[in-house]
């Protein structure tokens, strides 16, 4: 059983400056909810609720935004609105959330290796707190599942088109059914010509606790930075490790692009919002204007 979740969300947002200057990325909205809170809602739904959140300076917004404010409450209860306050107070109540520091910007498995403390000696999962997943069953469940049937890390995959590998860790394997593999290694960031697969990997994973000592043994690349990525390649050629094709949407907030296609998709799938977007891109089509 998977009791445990670390989100990093230290970094420094460069591809959201200047806005990322005093807000962090992850705060950022979508329709109506910081990213943040899509992905400890994943968390929460995949039966996990004991979350660890690897912060830096400059990030004390998501603390505020999942500690309670008895004083807005209450003033929406004296208003009326009632069930507003409720919805706020859920975003505190839905999980135990514990936060550490990454001193240094040392990359994402430097930033996994600062929640060792209290993650301890049990498998936990990651979830990168800038990318959405939307689907019907939580994208984190969908790994706890092949873990409960292979008992090894497991990292979710997606099929993206050859001309997009360059982008991606792409993991190298054995087909075992639909869904799972087998990995034999990782290949970050390959050229189309170099690339094992098509399946990269996408900002979920379930971890054994032995990651940590292959971090601890992992050399600093390039900028310093540690990778999680060369800690599965070592972990994979000391043990079997597993990747599963999650069956979800993935919302990447991590540059404007991506941002503003998941406000679009995710206010498009609003039965409150679709008729007015929909009607603001009408507005704002070539035919429209003509």
């Amino acid at each position: 059983m998977v009791k445990k979740a670390v989100i990093p969300a230290a970094g420094f947002g460069t591809r959201f400056l200047p806005a990322a200057k005093a807000v962090p990325k992850e705060m950022l909205p979508v329709v109506d909810k910081p990213v943040i809170q899509y992905v400890v809602e994943e968390a929460v739904a995949s039966g996990i609720t004991d979350l660890v959140l690897v912060i830096s300076r400059g990030k004390r917004a998501i603390e505020e935004h999942f500690d309670r404010h008895a004083e807005l409450e209450a003033l929406l209860e004296a208003r009326g609105r009632g069930s507003e306050a409720a919805a706020l107070r859920r975003i505190s109540e839905q999980a135990t959330i514990h936060y550490v520091f990454q001193p240094q910007m040392r990359g994402l498995g430097d930033a996994v290796r600062c929640a060792r403390r209290h993650v301890g000696d049990e498998p936990f999962a990651v979830l990168l707190g800038d990318t959405i997943l939307e689907a019907a069953q939580a994208a984190t469940r969908q790994l706890m599942e092949v873990f409960g049937r292979c008992g090894t890390s497991v990292v979710a995959v997606e099929e993206v088109p050859l001309e997009r590998v360059s982008r991606y860790g792409v993991i190298r394997g054995e087909a075992l059914d639909e869904r799972v593999w087998r990995v034999d290694d990782m290949v970050e960031k390959p050229s189309p010509a170099e690339a094992p697969s098509r399946l990269a990997v996408c900002s979920r994973y379930l971890l054994t606790p032995d990651i940590f000592d292959k971090l601890d043994r992992t050399p600093a690349g390039k900028g310093g930075e540690i990778q999680l990525t060369d800690a599965l390649r070592m972990q994979a050629r000391e043990r079997p490790i597993h990747a599963c094709r999650i069956e979800a949407t993935r919302h990447d907030i991590g540059n404007a692009a991506g941002f503003l296609q998941a406000n679009l998709q995710l206010a498009l799938a609003r039965p409150d919002l679709r008729e007015a977007v929909l009607a603001m891109l009408r507005d704002l089509s070539p035919e429209s204007r003509e």
